[in-house]
């Protein structure tokens, strides 16, 4: 059973960059499918980006160009590199694991605040 923890979050400016990461524990996370979700008060949880176990990788439009998903076995992680944020990013984003057996997102992470400033 994996368990997920996120960190890197905090207050930034517009147009300033966080990295987000997310560290696996209890199995190889090399394994899983990883999507970073994002929720903001008032609106419907977002898949942000995610990666494959190949490292394929997709992103919502409203984030294309700007954020970067990334995975390092070595260290069990997978990052989210976020560029160029505006006020609209404000959410908790959380990390989240799948089997390529299951297909379905079950493991969480407790999530991690990011403000951007108006």
């Amino acid at each position: 059973q994996v368990q997920l923890v996120e960190s890197g979050g905090g207050l930034v400016q517009p147009g300033g960059s966080l990295r987000l990461s997310c560290a696996a524990s209890g199995s190889i996370f090399s394994f899983y499918d990883v999507g970073w979700y994002r929720r903001a008060p008032g609106k419907q949880r977002e898949l942000v980006a995610s990666i494959t176990t190949l490292r394929s990788t997709k992103y919502a439009d409203s984030v294309k160009g700007r954020f970067t998903i990334s995975r390092d076995n070595a260290k069990n992680t997978v990052d989210l590199q976020m560029n160029n944020l505006k006020p609209e990013d404000t959410a908790v984003y959380y990390c989240a694991a799948a089997t390529l057996r299951s297909g379905v997102y079950d493991t969480w992470g407790q999530g991690t605040q990011v403000t951007v400033s108006s």
